[in-house]
């Protein structure tokens, strides 16, 4: 079984010196690794030779040590790897590994706000200089129209159309979309044109809607500090970021009547089973409504 420790180190050699992977990424592989060596010398088994009913057996144990169905699935693509590395040293010559599927991914649902906890953040925001004129509606934006903080960058002053409040969006993959806004944004739009954007401009400036406090781009991080910034000052119990205010949109969408396929051409998604996972939301909010209301429980 030595013979194993010996090819477990020589494969995270490849891995450091040739394939060039991160720390991060070696460190998760060294781990599989060494608990792999465990089990087969706890197990009494020749690796070269395990089989696909010795591999499921595996995963069961990993899973009755109550690993997720994710790191169930990272573990068995390192040992896909190893094994492919070990064909390329003719050590093996059938990569078993290979013909195991992976665990279904676990989907986390997504964190959004109660009305409540969004209209806490309105109330707090204050409108008396420029950058905070412009933070409104970086704010207004993000959650009357569900965008990516990167989109929210990228937006140009020519694909704002305030008569129609509507915007155009390049999303991922370079795909064109329309979204739309209401009488909130647009007042603050009109007001951070108005007043706000003029002042923060230079003759420098892009052709870009949001300008930072020296007139140029805003970059994502600086959003993502300025939502940090705003729930700090609401007071909320917890941390959000830009993207729960577009878990927040969409759960928001739902639960007042938008159709799924309507909330996943407004979000950008180019699958509908994206978009699927904010039923789970609306759904437990129904089962609560429920739970509540009927009187036969």
């Amino acid at each position: 079984m030595n013979y194993l420790s010996k090819d477990i180190k020589e494969f995270i050699k490849y891995l450091e010196n040739e394939k060039r992977y991160s720390t991060n990424t070696i460190i998760s592989c060294q781990r599989d690794l060494d608990n792999y060596y465990s089990y087969i010398i706890l197990k009494k088994i020749n690796y070269i030779t395990i089989n696909k009913d010795q591999i499921r057996e595996y995963l069961k144990y990993l899973d009755e040590l109550k690993l997720s169905k994710n790191s169930i699935s990272r573990t068995l693509s390192t040992l896909r790897h190893f094994y492919s590395y070990l064909i390329t040293q003719n050590k093996i010559k059938i990569n078993n590994f290979k013909l195991i599927k992976n665990p279904k991914k676990e989907k986390k649902l997504p964190n959004f706000l109660q009305p409540n906890e969004i209209q806490t953040i309105f109330e707090s925001l204050s409108v008396e200089t420029p950058l905070e004129i412009r933070n409104r509606l970086i704010i207004e934006l993000l959650y009357a129209t569900g965008l990516r903080v990167s989109e929210l960058t990228s937006i140009n002053l020519n694909d704002i159309d305030i008569n129609d409040k509507e915007i155009k969006i390049t999303g991922k993959g370079n795909k064109d979309r329309i979204v739309f806004f209401g009488e909130y944004a647009l007042k603050y739009l009109k007001l951070y044109l108005e007043e706000s954007r003029p002042i923060l401009a230079t003759k420098k400036s892009p052709n870009i809607l949001f300008l930072n406090k020296n007139g140029g781009s805003l970059s994502s991080r600086s959003v993502e500090n300025i939502v940090n910034k705003v729930v700090e000052e609401a007071a909320l119990k917890h941390k959000i970021s830009p993207h729960v205010l577009r878990h927040t949109f969409a759960t928001d969408m739902l639960n007042n009547g938008a159709d799924l396929k309507s909330v996943q051409e407004l979000l950008g998604h180019s699958s509908l089973s994206t978009t699927q996972i904010y039923t789970h939301i609306t759904n437990e909010r129904l089962r609560s409504v429920y739970l509540k209301s009927f009187p036969r429980q």
